[in-house]
C-alpha cells in the first residue's frame, strides 16, 4: 500500500470536504493574487470612558465579518500552498486545512487584526497617550463565534485650561564667577587625572578632599547599615545610592582623621525598606584617613590630549565657558519652575502615584537630555539625577506638569520640529561634550532617546517664546542651586532598591510573561 493510499481520508466529513476542493480551487488562486493588496478597514466599534485621573478605558469590538474575511483568506491561501500528506498541492479539502492549521491561522489573524485595529484607533479617537496601552496580546483570543472584544487602560495627560502665558513676571538668577571659583572648578576638572595622596597628619578636611571612613547609618537607636572604609569625595552634597546628605560639606569641613561626624540623610523614595522611604536618618562618618589629589603637570601635550587647549590660561577660559553653560542650565531650571508655578496655580493637578512612578524613568531621561545639551559633565549629571531620585514622586510630578504645560503651549502656538532640527541638536550636543555627532546619535538610538530629544527641543522652543515675552527681575543665584554633588555607591539601607521601570519596560515584561505561559 502506498503512502498516498494510507493517508487517503475515508470518514464522511473528509469525503464531503474533498468534494468541495475543486469548487474552491479557483477562489484560492484569486486570494493568492490579492495577497499584496492593502487590507480593507476593519469594521469595529470603540467605546472610551474615564477610568480614573489621567486614565481612559478603551473597549474595542471587532465585528465578526472582519474576522471571518481574514480567516477565510488565510485558509484559502493554505489550501494552495500547504503540503498535506495524501493530497496534491492545491487539492487539500478546506475543512482539513482548517482543522490542521486552526491554531497557527487564528494566532496570525489575531496579530494582524490587533495591529490594524490599533492603527485605526489613532484616527478614530482623540487621545494623546503618555505611554503604550497596557495591552497583552497573549491574553486575547479570537472566539469561535461572535465579535472579538478587547479592552485596555491608557494613561493620558490631564485636562486643564491654560491661562494667559505672555508677559509673565520672572526672576532671573545671576552670578559672576570669581577667579577663585574658576580656579576651584579647574582643580575639580583636573582631579580625574590626578593622583590621590595622603594629606599631612592632622590636616583638616576641605572641600574637594578625599576621605576614607567607616559609614554607619541609624534611625534612632537602630543600626541600619555599616560600610567599612568607604572612599568618597567631599563636596557640598553627598548622594548615596539611596539617599542625599544636603549639608555634607558643611558638616565634614574642618574634620580630622580619627574624628566622627554625623549628618542627616534624606532617604530615597526607592529605598529597600518601604517604611523608611522619604524618611530622614542619621549617618555617621568615622574618618580613618584624609587624602587630597595631586594634580597633573599641565604640559602642552597633556592639555592638548585631554582638553584640546595648549596653556593653563586657555584651560581656565574653557572652564569659564563651562561654568557659564552650567549657569544657563540652572537659569533654565529656575524659569521652568517659576512658569509651572504661575501657570498651574489655578489648577489642581491630580496625578496618581502609580502614574508618577511609571513615568519617572522617562522624566529623568528628559532631564538628562537637557543637561547633556548644556554640556553638563556625566559626573555632575549622575549627582543631580540622584538628588532628583531622593523624592521620585515629587520630582516626576514637577517634571510632568512642566511637560504638559510646555507641550500645550507648543500646540497652541503651532510650534513644530523636523529631522533637520534633530540633526542640528545632535551636532550641538556633540560640540558641547567634545564628541562626534555620529557617536552621539548612536548612543541616542541605542538608548531609544531620539523621541525624548524631539520632545526636549519642542519644549525648549515653547519656553523660549515665554521668555521672549516675559518681564524680568534679576536675583542672585542661590548657593544650594549652585552646589556640587559627590556620589558614592554605598547604601544607607541594605537590600534591593525598588526598580524604576518605564511603562514600555513594564509592558514588555508582562508580554514576555504571557509568552512563557503560552
Amino acid at each position: 500500500m502506498t503512502d498516498e493510499t494510507k493517508a487517503r481520508p475515508d470518514d464522511s466529513e473528509t469525503a464531503t470536504a474533498a468534494a468541495e476542493a475543486e469548487t474552491h480551487e479557483h477562489e484560492g488562486a484569486e486570494d493568492k493574487t490579492g495577497d499584496e493588496d492593502k487590507p480593507e478597514p476593519i469594521d469595529q466599534e470603540v467605546e472610551v470612558s474615564d477610568s480614573g485621573p489621567c486614565k481612559k478605558h478603551v473597549k474595542v469590538t471587532v465585528k465578526r465579518p472582519s474576522i471571518d474575511k481574514r480567516l477565510d483568506k488565510q485558509y484559502s491561501k493554505l489550501r494552495v500552498e500547504a503540503n498535506v500528506a495524501g493530497f496534491r498541492p492545491g487539492k487539500t479539502p478546506r475543512k482539513i486545512v482548517e482543522r490542521r492549521f486552526h491554531k497557527e491561522v487564528t494566532e496570525q489573524v489575531k496579530g494582524e487584526l490587533l495591529m490594524q485595529s490599533l492603527e485605526q484607533l489613532s484616527d478614530e479617537i482623540e487621545i494623546t497617550p503618555l505611554s503604550p496601552p497596557n495591552l497583552n496580546p497573549y491574553k486575547i483570543e479570537i472566539p469561535a463565534e461572535g465579535p472579538l472584544v478587547y479592552e485596555f487602560d491608557v494613561e493620558v495627560p490631564p485636562e486643564f485650561s491654560l491661562p494667559s502665558y505672555r508677559g509673565l513676571k520672572l526672576k532671573k538668577p545671576i552670578k559672576t564667577y570669581s577667579e577663585e571659583e574658576i580656579e576651584a572648578a579647574t582643580r575639580q576638572l583636573l582631579t580625574e587625572h590626578g593622583q590621590i595622596v595622603p594629606k599631612p597628619e592632622g590636616s583638616k578636611v576641605e572641600i574637594g578632599d578625599i576621605i576614607v571612613a567607616d559609614v554607619t547609618s541609624r534611625q534612632g537607636d537602630r543600626v541600619l547599615n555599616t560600610v567599612e572604609e568607604t572612599v568618597l569625595r567631599v563636596e557640598q552634597q553627598l548622594a548615596l545610592k539611596d539617599g542625599v546628605a544636603k549639608q555634607f560639606g558643611v558638616e565634614m569641613k574642618g574634620a580630622r582623621a580619627g574624628e566622627k561626624r554625623t549628618v542627616d540623610v534624606t532617604l530615597s523614595s526607592r529605598t529597600a525598606e518601604p517604611d523608611l522611604r522619604g524618611q530622614s536618618i542619621q549617618v555617621t562618618f568615622d574618618i580613618k584617613d584624609v587624602k587630597t589629589v595631586r594634580l597633573p603637570e599641565l604640559t602642552p601635550e597633556f592639555l592638548s590630549a585631554h582638553y584640546g587647549v595648549r596653556t593653563p590660561v586657555q584651560l581656565q577660559e574653557a572652564v569659564r565657558v563651562t561654568l557659564e553653560r552650567r549657569l544657563e542650565y540652572l537659569q533654565l531650571q529656575s524659569y521652568r519652575s517659576q512658569i509651572v508655578s504661575l501657570l498651574s496655580k489655578d489648577h489642581k493637578w491630580d496625578l496618581p502615584r502609580d502614574l508618577l512612578e511609571r513615568q519617572a524613568t522617562r522624566a529623568f531621561k528628559r532631564r538628562i537630555m537637557e543637561m547633556r545639551s548644556q554640556g553638563i559633565s556625566e559626573q555632575e549629571i549622575e549627582g543631580r539625577r540622584r538628588v532628583l531620585e531622593e523624592d521620585v514622586v515629587r520630582s516626576t510630578a514637577n517634571s510632568l506638569v512642566e511637560h504638559f504645560i510646555l507641550q500645550r503651549i507648543a500646540q497652541e502656538e503651532k510650534i513644530d520640529i523636523n529631522d533637520n532640527d534633530i540633526d542640528a541638536e545632535i551636532e550641538r550636543i556633540a560640540a558641547a561634550n567634545n564628541e562626534s555627532a555620529r557617536r552621539v546619535r548612536a548612543r541616542l538610538e541605542k538608548d531609544d532617546l531620539l523621541e525624548v530629544l524631539a520632545a526636549e527641543i519642542l519644549e525648549r522652543r515653547a519656553l523660549s517664546l515665554l521668555l521672549e515675552n516675559a518681564e524680568w527681575e534679576e536675583v542672585p543665584l542661590g548657593a544650594e542651586e549652585d552646589s556640587n554633588v559627590s556620589t558614592v555607591d554605598a547604601q544607607a539601607v541594605p537590600g534591593e532598591m525598588e526598580e524604576l521601570r518605564s511603562p514600555e519596560e513594564e509592558m514588555q515584561a508582562e508580554i514576555a510573561e504571557g509568552a512563557r505561559e503560552k
